[in-house]
């Protein structure tokens, strides 16, 4: 598939998870990757693989919590690519778990300005770039905790749900213009972050297994597809819409006796 022969992509997140997976996805179809992350090692390895497999990519270490960093990627980008086409605006934690009385403020604030400030600098920062090219796509990453209360994690909750009122002010303020914008909602999956918590909480980790009628977590790459579909062309009428992929997680009700 060649689908996006010719066009820059920004992936971040990319060191590892659903946002490597993303980028070796869009590179394998024809994209000039420009891939960010803090983590500059799991980069090494993002890019590694992807010129390995005949792909395009460019690696920078971002801050995307940081205006200054995020501007300075775009400008990178729009130097090296000359253009921005799709942004999958993917990176962010956790956080620690806590009931909201016993939350402490700066790990609030960390989480919110990692997962939610960053799509709000994103797309700031993207916006301009993709209506100079004559449009795009932007994917933003929220979870299941947009959809649902998770106890123990306000602040991951709060930053999800945050994910996507941002994006559909963006795709209404934008729509127009040619440029879609939606939200990708993964599920428990098997990236690095979730197999550390995982082994942090082996009972917690067991129940989230349990309560999915798929009985199993996701692959990232599977996430992963979704995220590079809704920045397709094949997604070319989705607009504000918070596409799901979570094994049946959210479903809700129970099987059958």
């Amino acid at each position: 598939m060649d689908e996006f022969a010719g066009k820059v992509v920004l992936v971040t997140g990319a060191g590892s998870g659903i946002g490597r997976e993303a980028a070796l996805l869009f590179a394998e179809r024809g994209a000039h990757v420009f891939a960010a992350d803090l983590n500059e090692a799991g980069l090494a390895e993002t890019l590694e693989r992807i010129v390995r497999a005949g792909g395009r990519a460019s690696v920078r270490r971002t801050d995307v919590s940081d205006e200054s960093e995020v501007a300075a990627l775009l400008a990178h980008v729009e130097r090296e690519g000359g253009r921005l086409d799709a942004a999958f605006n993917n990176a962010g934690v956790t956080g620690g778990t806590h009931r909201v009385e016993e939350y402490p403020v700066e790990d609030f604030d960390r989480v919110l300005g990692i997962n939610l400030r960053s799509i709000f600098l994103g797309i700031k920062h993207e916006v301009p770039l993709m209506l100079r090219s004559g449009g795009g796509a932007i994917c933003n990453t929220a979870s299941v905790a947009a959809l649902t209360g998770p106890g123990g994690m306000s602040a991951y909750a709060a930053s999800k749900h945050g994910v996507h009122g941002l994006t559909r002010v963006a795709a209404m303020e934008n729509a127009a213009r040619n440029i879609r914008v939606n939200t990708l909602a993964p599920g428990f999956t098997e990236t690095p972050m979730v197999v550390a918590n995982g082994s942090q909480n082996p009972a917690f980790a067991a129940n989230a297994t349990a309560a999915i009628p798929a009985k199993r977590a996701a692959h990232p790459r599977e996430v992963a597809e979704a995220a590079v579909w809704l920045c397709s062309d094949r997604a070319s009428y989705v607009y504000g819409h918070m596409l799901v992929v979570d094994g049946g997680m959210t479903i809700g009700g129970f099987e059958p006796a």
